[in-house]
């Protein structure tokens, strides 16, 4: 089994599961949208800051600059993202939305190593092109205004950001607090926006089958995925990690069909195919060990093990924000 394998599996995981949120979230269409991700993080950061305690994790002291990556990460990865997406949806359809922030793993590829001071591969950026192909397709290109384009660009900035600011926290504070942190610091910032946006009326108890539909996302959606995500985050690097966001319109074509919501048509499997297409590019090993690179000199390590050393070394330094 290669050194890819378990985190690969884990990136993987993850982003099915967010694409399982598009059915679930059908069943809370009339819950206030930005108070109900309140409830959802709350309940995930419940969850994850239990088994933080359960497994007894040695402390962990936080220094200004985490505090402020934590807070970033919450404001731009979690709330950020959520707000704009809600507005987007008021400008543009679901189908144009999906293409913008679509491209996350372009956009991972080649940012992701320039934060790491290093040159973005030349397959991986091919790979992150053909998933990105293959999430438009199977989403659907869409229309909208230019300023629903503009707060769709919005929120794929938040989904750079929920990958790009973890990197400089998960060597020292690892994944499960990585995910906790944020998601209980994003709670109050959801609320204030519900608030702000859409009234005190926002703010009310869900149904039993509201609370059902919530307690899926926090749990499996939010606290499961974003813990897989992280931890594949640390171990793949963001430019290899990246490419498996593209199974976000997989998971949740998969979801639609399971349930007896909808069918899978032409479209749909092709743009599925293309992702599973470009995530085997992405992933595949280069040459061999002993194979000399441009400048001459042996490469004593794969490409995964130096995305890999790169994205948990202490020195990495995080480009702004920019994924989910």
């Amino acid at each position: 089994m290669s050194s890819s394998t378990a985190p690969a599996a884990g990136a993987a995981a993850a982003m099915l599961l967010v694409g399982t949120s598009t059915a679930v979230s059908a069943t809370i269409s009339d819950y206030p949208v930005l108070s109900g991700q309140a409830l959802r993080y709350a309940l995930a950061a419940a969850v994850l800051l239990a088994v933080v305690r359960h497994r007894r994790l040695p402390r962990a002291g936080l220094t200004p600059r985490d505090v402020l990556l934590l807070l970033a990460l919450a404001a731009t990865g979690l709330a950020g993202f959520n707000v704009f997406l809600v507005e987007a949806t008021r400008h543009a359809n679901p189908a144009m939305i999906g293409t913008v922030v679509g491209a996350i793993p372009i956009v991972l590829a080649l940012v992701g190593p320039l934060t790491e001071r290093r040159r973005p591969a030349a397959r991986t950026v091919a790979a992150a092109v053909v998933v990105t192909l293959g999430a438009a397709v199977a989403a659907g290109m869409g229309g909208g205004s230019l300023r629903g384009v503009l707060l769709s660009l919005g929120a794929l900035a938040g989904e750079v950001a929920f990958s790009l600011l973890a990197l400089p926290l998960l060597s020292k504070l690892g994944p499960l607090r990585v995910a906790a942190y944020p998601a209980a610091l994003a709670v109050p910032m959801l609320l204030a926006a519900s608030i702000v946006l859409d009234g005190t009326n926002s703010l009310r108890l869900p149904t039993i089958t509201e609370a059902a539909a919530f307690g899926y996302l926090g749990i499996l959606v939010t606290a499961t995925a974003f813990f897989l995500w992280y931890d594949a985050l640390r171990r793949l690097g963001a430019a290899r990690a990246g490419l498996f966001a593209g199974l976000v319109p997989v998971g949740s074509l998969v979801t639609t069909v399971a349930l007896g919501l909808g069918g899978a048509g032409p479209a749909d499997v092709a743009g599925a195919l293309l992702v599973a297409v470009g995530v085997m590019i992405g992933l595949r090993q280069p040459g061999p060990a002993g194979a000399t690179p441009r400048d001459g000199r042996p490469a004593r390590r794969s490409q995964a093990e130096g995305e890999q050393r790169a994205s948990m070394s202490s020195g990495v330094r995080s480009a702004g924000t920019g994924a989910r």
